[in-house]
């Protein structure tokens, strides 16, 4: 009763899953006029079919191949397409499940366009696994990138992990490869099976624009609905545009989920998304900070990597739950009037199996010479940016955390890397630009093109760049040759003011330019002032280890360097651990030392930041003008045989400017005449000797008044007491 039977080679490809185009044999299809419906079921002894609207049996399939699975038969009495179920049979189970290969091409023309052409801007909503409704039927579209594949497979439990079960679609010359599997639902765990151009198979790989990933170790992909999440955020994304200009306050608190804070009566288990939402949103609220900052919530195998190393970049790590429960933390975030910046890191990417690198066979997403795709510091492969499929995967992925996930900015990790060809190369270990120069042109273009598109997309949010050197335009403007960032990390201040406060205060006159150093470039970038993660780890020791001195000194230092550093032009980030002067190095396997809080001097450093960040938020002269030179005036800079430092901060009001005092020695200078820039008096606002932060309690009462004698440059000046080892905040009161 065969209407067309296929030919032996054919059977034998699709039985070893090596058919180039199963769709033009598996499904049904018309056949001099009669439906003949063809499937492969290995696991089957018996196939009937049955109509999928009454149920009702039609035709049993007769097996083509004794020993496969291929099955065959032709539909009596029916010339017309129709929707059918497939009922199975082993031994004496019995289950009915609707065919893989009964259905159409899901991606439209348009999705196939742009994603030939690279420029598909929201490419994992045509890509990855997705919850869909097709041709009458519920279940998962899963779509792939990997042109140079002879074979592309879905595989999970709903197949036995079998490639040869539901090989794929190729749509065209895109390189793309879909199928839309019926029944398949939320939750579904899967992987890619991928024959490369030659035939030979590759270790199992998830999916490159997954948005759930199994709990490592394991590294399957999951499939996860995004579509149905209530967001509670309105006000905030209403409102978000006037909180991230550089006239606005930031003070950013650098969290480590993992290590945070644990549940020691559980196992010492770190705490999950929903908890966070609950204890880290309320911490970060009550200490005034503006913003918090996650190292890389990307899927990532290896935990040692604090997240720097991901490779499921559109799923947000299992380790803390499921991805409504991520979008739960963020939208807690906003409903406390905190913004969410996460690291983003589209520099490398690991080596592991399952992951991008040679993902069909092909080196497709890295470099095929290792001179450009291989980083000899992490021993991890380099994107090609050159390629526009890669800058737009990126491209999207970046604009994903933001329309998916309310993502308030990215900090983008290791820029310097990405900028430069000979990036910690020696000579003859990279390869030139076409000029001839070590800029990676590709990557230059690629950051551009990715702050276009994330500001032209969501102009209230922000980026930031972590970039170590002195790259010019970080912040500039794309259309001027800039990069297009919003913001840049300062890391000349840091390095150097740290090295600043590692010195016994004795030696300090002969480093003074360290840190004043960072005024010559302060208005060059839109900066951020950043203690983060780097400067607590591979043994560095704590912020409060860095300082010279008894315990006295110690905590005195790192509470007057605060002080300097809330007084300082640019905008504030600090890692956990810092706030309350954690004695010990960060370890990410641990809880942060919360016992320490018992004791008054890490409770006191706590207090002191506390009061930094509302100072600073209740006042304009510490952020309005932080990337403009008009904004700051040292009164002296140079008193270097002293040790102090002294200027004001002005806000778009000049009439209400900020005076900053430090003292960087243990000596108390008492009758200390200093320079003002207007007449009256000076309200003391914050001195970080209080006997409220742990300090000696030394002072100037409520404030100065100014007397009418020259100092500094200055027509006014007032005589003061100087704590030692001290930061002092005043503001002009006005009359």
């Amino acid at each position: 009763m065969n209407a067309a039977p296929i030919s032996d080679d054919a059977v034998q490809a699709i039985a070893r899953g090596e058919h180039e185009d199963p769709f033009s044999v598996l499904g049904m299809h018309s056949v001099e006029g009669r439906l003949i419906i063809r499937c492969f079921h290995p696991e089957a002894d018996a196939v009937e079919v049955l109509d999928r609207k009454t149920g009702r049996r039609l035709c049993a399939l007769s097996r083509v191949d004794p020993e496969g699975g291929v099955f065959e038969g032709i539909i009596p009495r029916r010339k017309n397409r129709f929707a059918y179920l497939l009922r199975l049979t082993r031994g004496e189970d019995t289950w009915t499940e609707q065919d893989a290969y009964a259905f159409g091409p899901y991606l439209g023309e348009i999705d196939e366009y742009l994603l030939g052409e690279g420029t598909h801007g929201q490419l994992w909503r045509a890509l990855g696994a997705h919850v869909a409704e097709h041709e009458g039927a519920e279940g998962v579209h899963f779509a792939v990138w990997a042109p140079n594949a002879r074979r592309v497979s879905v595989i999970g439990d709903f197949n036995g992990w079998d490639g040869r079960r539901n090989v794929m679609r190729r749509r065209g010359e895109t390189g793309v490869h879909e199928i839309f599997m019926p029944g398949l639902a939320d939750g579904t765990v899967y992987k890619y099976e991928i024959t490369d151009h030659n035939g030979q198979l590759l270790p199992q790989k998830a999916d490159p624009v997954g948005v759930g990933a199994e709990l490592p170790p394991k590294t399957a992909s999951v499939v996860r609905d995004l579509t149905g999440y209530q967001w509670g955020d309105d006000a905030w994304m209403d409102a978000r545009k006037g909180r991230h200009g550089v006239d606005q306050p930031m003070s950013v608190y650098e969290v480590h989920l993992e290590s945070w804070r644990r549940v020691t009566e559980d196992g010492g288990r770190p705490l999950s998304y929903r908890e966070l939402a609950t204890d880290l949103v309320a911490y970060v609220r009550d200490m005034g900070f503006t913003h918090i900052e996650l190292t890389p919530i990307s899927e990532y195998p290896f935990g040692g990597s604090w997240g720097y190393q991901p490779i499921g970049l559109f799923a947000p790590t299992a380790r803390f739950g499921a991805p409504e429960d991520f979008r739960a933390l963020v939208d807690a975030c906003h409903q406390a009037d905190l913004g969410l910046i996460i690291d983003w890191v589209p520099g490398h990417f690991p080596t592991d199996q399952h992951g991008l690198g040679r993902f069909d066979g092909s080196a497709l997403y890295e470099h095929l010479d290792p001179k450009e795709g291989f980083h000899p510091d992490w021993n991890t492969l380099v994107y090609n940016y050159g390629r526009a499929e890669v800058s737009n995967y990126l491209i999207a992925n970046a604009k994903f955390w933001m329309e998916e996930y309310h993502i308030d900015g990215l900090r983008v990790d290791a820029v310097a890397s990405m900028l430069y060809r000979d990036y910690s190369r020696k000579e003859g270990e990279w390869v030139p630009n076409v000029h001839g120069g070590r800029e990676n042109l590709e990557a230059i273009s690629f950051l551009q093109r990715m702050n276009e598109a994330v500001y032209a997309a969501h102009p209230d949010a922000m980026t930031i760049a972590e970039e170590s050197t002195a790259f010019p335009g970080v912040c500039g403007m794309t259309s001027d040759g800039g990069l297009g960032f919003g913001f840049k990390w300062n890391m000349g201040w840091m390095n150097d003011t740290l090295r600043y406060m590692a010195e016994d205060p004795v030696h300090r006159k002969y480093h003074h330019d360290k840190m004043t150093f960072g005024l010559h470039y302060a208005f060059s970038e839109n900066f951020v002032l950043p203690l983060s993660h780097d400067e607590v780890v591979h043994g560095k020791g704590s912020l409060l280890g860095r300082m010279p001195g008894d315990d006295w000194q110690r905590f005195a230092n790192l509470r007057a360097y605060f002080g300097f550093m809330w007084g300082h032009p640019g905008k504030k980030l600090i890692f956990m651990g810092g706030e309350f002067a954690q004695a010990s190095e960060w370890n990410h396997e641990q809880s942060l030392d919360w016992h320490l809080l018992e004791h008054a001097p890490h409770a006191g450093v706590q207090q002191l930041v506390r009061d930094l960040n509302a100072l600073y938020r209740a006042t304009p002269a510490l952020y309005q003008k932080d990337n403009s030179a008009d904004g700051f005036r040292w009164i002296d800079g140079g008193n270097a045989t002293d040790s102090v430092f002294s200027w004001v901060r002005y806000g778009n009001d000049c009439s209400a400017p900020v005076f900053v005092v430090s003292n960087f020695t243990p000596v108390t200078r008492t009758d200390y005449r200093i320079g003002v820039p207007l007449p009256g008096f000076w309200a003391e606002r914050l001195n970080t000797d209080s006997m409220f932060y742990g300090g000696g309690n030394q002072g100037n009462g409520d404030g100065l008044t100014s007397e009418p004698v020259a100092a500094h440059g200055c027509d006014h000046s007032v005589v003061m007491t100087v704590p030692p080892l001290a930061t002092v905040f005043f503001e002009l009161e006005p009359e």
